[in-house]
């Protein structure tokens, strides 16, 4: 398969994408799989292994994506229906006031993002999201854009998110360095790509649709008490604590330990979110004068909507898959390899090609730095704590609809996909262009 050929595949697959759904109407799901087969197809792929690859290309996604989705869609219920969210939102809005809001969501996404996966931050915080915006009246772009760029900016920079740690180990980077440049060089990049360009892109993006799940996350009746704040953000936060000790688990315990292997198992991101929500059935639930048969209501009912937004990751899965087995994504990467760029860029680069390819930011980061890190021992002028960073920024960009982050944006907040591309798309692609700037201007003064 010759370099322009693949390029021309993948770039007129996305292009397809992008025009069957936005201008023909026609189901985001279908779409996919049709273009998916197609690429498959036309690449040259066996006819046998076509369906196959998008199918463990699905599988892989939602064995994961789909427990997140729906253990994070019934702990947004239950802080909906018991009045939690309500009692964030209000103390919220009390301390930082409503004109500051897109900046304390920036920072609770900063916070929140770090020792967990975009996707499992954004089931979390999507509840207060909804439940501020009808609150305040604010503008819901205003408010679920900074908490999700914060979110992307900690899951591609700043350890112990456990993306970097893949890079860290390949680029042999010293963490506590990394996490004082990533903090360093990401709070500007949340604040340009989050609040501001929020505030900019707002007064051009009309909704086209009602936020698919804002009905469910936001309490239709009014609440005579609310429960206690810090109880509500202990719940929320619950898992958080739960996956932060599993990171520093090894650190703290002998590996292989009882007592390790359980903080492990418990700091699992499906086991975490699983806890929570069971704990949200009491404090949230039966402690607020719930019965049984009301909460499995709740859970139930929740899920409806849900449904499409899990096809459509997976789709996206299923589209990766058949870009990485047909061969397109590895015949791009080696045209960068053959580029003799700058290491820093060569780093962004491949990041960027294997997120446009594989379309996870994680299998971006660990693609890249495997290639780029062993080039790295035989250089001597860059530095490995810029090495992580750079190659995060890259892991971010673009926000292809590959991703699960470009579905869960669109489904969630109701956007269309020229919508989502406008809003979410440009906001990763700032992320990672800033990300490679600030990193070649302090390879100017940081020494290896």
């Amino acid at each position: 398969m010759t370099p322009l050929f693949a390029i021309g595949l993948a770039s007129a697959s996305i292009i397809a994408v992008i025009v069957l759904i936005a201008r023909y109407r026609l189901n985001p799901f279908l779409v996919l799989f049709s273009v998916s087969l197609m690429l498959a197809l036309v690449s040259g792929m066996p006819a046998q292994k076509v369906v196959s690859s998008f199918e463990e290309g699905m599988g892989h996604v939602l064995g994961h994506i789909a427990t997140v989705i729906a253990l994070g869609t019934m702990l947004g219920k239950m802080l909906a229906e018991s009045g939690g969210a309500d009692q964030i939102a209000l103390t919220i809005t009390r301390i930082a006031g409503e004109k500051r809001i897109s900046w304390a969501m920036m920072i609770i996404g900063l916070l929140i993002g770090l020792p967990v996966f975009f996707e499992v931050g954004f089931v979390l915080l999507i509840p207060l999201v909804f439940t501020l915006a009808k609150r305040t009246g604010v503008p819901l772009l205003l408010i679920a854009m900074p908490m999700a760029t914060a979110l992307s900016v900690t899951h591609a920079m700043i350890p112990p998110h456990p993306a970097t740690l893949l890079a860290l180990t390949a680029y042999h980077a010293d963490i506590g360095r990394t996490i004082f440049w990533g903090v360093l060089v990401g709070t500007p990049i949340a604040i340009i790509a989050g609040p501001l360009y929020a505030k900019f892109i707002g007064r051009y993006v009309t909704f086209a649709n009602p936020a698919s799940l804002a009905e469910q996350f936001t309490s239709q009746t009014e609440h005579d008490s609310l429960p206690p704040f810090w109880l509500t953000v202990l719940t929320i936060l619950s898992p958080v604590l739960l996956m932060l000790m599993a990171s520093v688990a090894d650190l703290v315990t002998p590996k292989g330990s009882v007592i390790n292997n359980l903080i492990h198992f418990v700091g699992n991101t499906d086991i975490a979110l699983l806890l929570a929500t069971v704990l949200s059935f009491y404090v949230l639930g039966l402690a607020r004068g719930f019965s049984r048969e009301t909460i499995l209501k709740f859970t139930t009912e929740c899920l409806g909507p849900t449904a499409m937004i899990m096809l459509l990751v997976g789709a996206g899965g299923g589209f990766g898959r058949e870009l990485v087995d047909s061969g397109v994504s590895r015949t791009i990467t080696n045209v960068a390899l053959d580029a003799h760029v700058p290491l820093l860029v060569l780093a962004w680069l491949l990041a960027v090609i294997v997120r446009v390819a594989a379309g996870s930011a994680t299998v971006a980061m660990s693609t890249a730095s495997g290639i780029a890190g062993p080039i790295l021992l035989q250089a001597h002028n860059v530095s490995p704590e810029l090495m992580v960073l750079v190659t995060g920024a890259g892991s971010v960009a673009l926000g292809p609809m590959n991703d699960a982050g470009f579905w869960q944006i669109k489904e969630y907040l109701g956007l269309s996909v020229p919508e989502t591309i406008k809003t979410w798309c440009v906001i990763e692609t700032l992320i990672a262009v800033l990300g490679l700037v600030f990193c070649l201007v302090l390879s100017q003064f940081v020494g290896v």
